[in-house]
């Protein structure tokens, strides 16, 4: 395998949600919650203090355009009512009672601008990527895009061959369930495509509003960790199947594991307000062994090299900091220390979902890297399901 990438360009919220906002408004919604009182110490130990996101909060809060009535036809209600015995006046207040009622936002309310945000946010990605390539669009053979927020059909694939614009023989292929996977596993698939044809051209392109999952209206402990920890973001990235001046990364193999049966761990669930992020306190251990099935694909990789092995850097999204500490504590004890900087580093300002690797590489990228650095990128995302990619900085 040999797969070449050109830096990644990554375009982040430009709307600054701080925590301090977020707590306020939890508080202002559920004083009454049990968990209320804990808020402040769960929210210190995200260790994330502000987030961006392609909407603003007031976007995400704001009541929806219907009412406590759950109906456009008021002469229903009214009717019913008046078959219980209720008065005509009594009927008027009831009626204008629920109507005063704010309702939550639907779906469709909730989901439109962000799409919106997904498509513009994805087009500026994908042109900085191609800047940064040395490339035009017209110079793309294959077009790999991820959303998984903001379901649509069309999708991003088709929105980006019509904005940018892409020739319309460009193989397209979207990937909107991929989510925290989306990273690796679209290099993985791009890798697989420039070995069967060296000279195509691959542009991959993700753009996450993760924000669509915070719903005001949840009153959990998990809806509030839910709240705190999502940041949008969409990233590009360009791959060749040959060396280019602007190639910063070759990548020389790929690994995938999945674990059967725990699709219930980590997943999204649409209702009647919009997008539910469902978590499960046992995904964090599932989310291990995967890392341990990783640890073991290197060793075994490895394992006849005339020198001892280790990477220089160590790009993962495992899907939170306990992870990454999971990930220090059971590496070789050989292996050098600080190789999580990077992806600790991306953290703090939001879990980015399927941006967040090309996110962790690009900072890699800004701070400066030798040429031979061994890197390895991980994630691992719902299903419960990783991709890992091994390579080296040209």
């Amino acid at each position: 395998m040999g797969a070449y990438l050109s830096p990644p360009v990554v375009i982040h919220g430009e709307h600054d949600v701080t925590t301090g906002q977020i707590l306020e408004e939890v508080r202002g919604r559920h004083s009454r919650a049990p968990w209320v009182s804990r808020i402040d110490g769960i929210a210190e130990s995200t260790g994330i203090v502000s987030r961006g996101w392609m909407l603003p909060l007031e976007t995400a809060v704001a009541p929806g355009s219907g009412s406590g009535l759950r109906t456009s036809d008021a002469g229903q209600a009214r009717a019913a009512l008046l078959r219980g015995g209720f008065t005509d006046g009594e009927v008027d207040r009831v009626i204008a009672e629920l109507e005063a009622i704010p309702a939550p936002q639907t779906v469709q309310e909730r989901t439109a601008p962000a799409w919106a945000a997904v498509q513009a946010y994805g087009e500026r990605a994908a042109r900085g990527a191609l800047d940064g390539a040395g490339l035009t669009a017209a110079d793309i053979d294959c077009l790999i895009t991820s959303h998984s927020t903001t379901p649509a059909l069309p999708g991003l694939d088709l929105s980006l061959l019509n904005r940018l614009p892409l020739r319309n023989d460009v193989l397209l292929l979207p990937a909107t369930q991929w989510a925290c996977i989306a990273g690796t596993r679209s290099l993985a698939l791009a890798a697989d495509l420039v070995a069967a044809d060296p000279d195509r051209a691959v542009l991959v392109v993700i753009s996450e509003a993760l924000s669509t999952t915070y719903q005001p209206g949840d009153d959990t402990l998990e809806s509030l960790i839910v709240r705190l920890l999502f940041a949008d973001t969409a990233v590009a990235v360009v791959v060749t199947g040959r060396p280019r001046t602007e190639s910063v990364l070759r990548l020389d193999a790929v690994w995938h594991h999945t674990l059967p049966g725990t699709t219930d761990l980590h997943r999204l669930e649409t209702r009647a307000d919009g997008t539910h992020f469902v978590m499960d306190r046992r995904g964090p251990r599932a989310v291990q062994e995967t890392v341990a099935a990783m640890w073991e694909w290197l060793r075994l990789r490895h394992q006849d090299d005339r020198h001892s092995w280790h990477p220089d850097l160590l790009l993962a999204h495992p899907g939170g900091t306990r992870v990454l500490e999971y990930m220090e504590q059971t590496m070789p004890d050989e292996w050098p220390a600080g190789l999580l900087d990077y992806s600790r580093d991306s953290y703090t300002t939001g879990n980015r979902g399927g941006a967040a690797v090309l996110d962790i590489l690009r900072r890699a990228y800004d701070a400066g890297q030798k040429s031979g650095s061994r890197t390895v990128l991980y994630a691992a995302a719902p299903g419960l399901t990783a991709t890992a990619v091994e390579g080296e900085w040209l």
